[in-house]
């Protein structure tokens, strides 16, 4: 990833941090993370963000960012997403309102920080590989099973992680959000 594309990550996520939006990494940079790397030209941030904070997080970033103060309000009180985009770069944020829903609440809270950068040091939050692997499938579904990136990016991670997923987490949440049959086939897969 280019170093004009970290910082404007980096921005974001200090602005939410100053402000106590609670927020995870999570679609294909998060895959990447707990999978296998691949380029991608935008990030997904899950966030708590109010109301209240908008006009703070919006005057912060309006300088290096096109973004629409107004279009965060309407995304916030109809619990959707918004996005952020770069001017130096092109890159996009898309950033999306937590659900409301119990799996929404259990991959929020089992977010942990992980290193992004080493010179500095810095850690951000990432949704956790069990929960990345569970949206992907989820996703994957929705759109009629014809993603390759999508796919790709659950094997990666059931490759990449092994034995270290959680295993009867992931077949309690595959039962409740349709994708028990996605998961066994990836966890196969996975084993080869």
């Amino acid at each position: 990833m280019a170093d004009e594309s970290l910082r404007a990550i980096l921005q974001v996520i200090e602005v939410l941090e100053d402000l106590g939006a609670r927020y995870h990494v999570g679609g294909s940079f998060a895959s990447s993370i707990h999978g296998l790397p691949r380029q991608t030209r935008d990030l997904d941030l899950v966030v708590e963000l109010s109301p209240q904070q908008v006009q703070s997080f919006a005057s912060r970033l309006e300088r290096d960012f096109y973004l629409d103060a107004e279009r965060i309000r309407q995304a916030i009180a109809r619990r959707s997403h918004f996005n952020l985009i770069h001017l130096g770069t092109g890159f996009k944020i898309d950033l999306f309102l937590r659900g409301t829903g119990a799996f929404d609440f259990s991959e929020f809270e089992r977010s942990a920080p992980q290193r992004l950068t080493d010179d500095p040091p810095r850690e951000v939050i990432v949704k956790s590989p069990e929960d990345t692997l569970l949206r992907k499938l989820h996703w994957y579904r929705l759109g009629g099973e014809t993603s390759d990136r999508q796919w790709n990016d659950v094997l990666g991670i059931a490759r990449t992680q092994g034995q270290r997923l959680d295993l009867e987490y992931l077949r309690q949440w595959a039962e409740v959000l349709e994708v028990a049959d996605l998961l066994e086939s990836a966890l196969g897969a996975g084993s080869d």
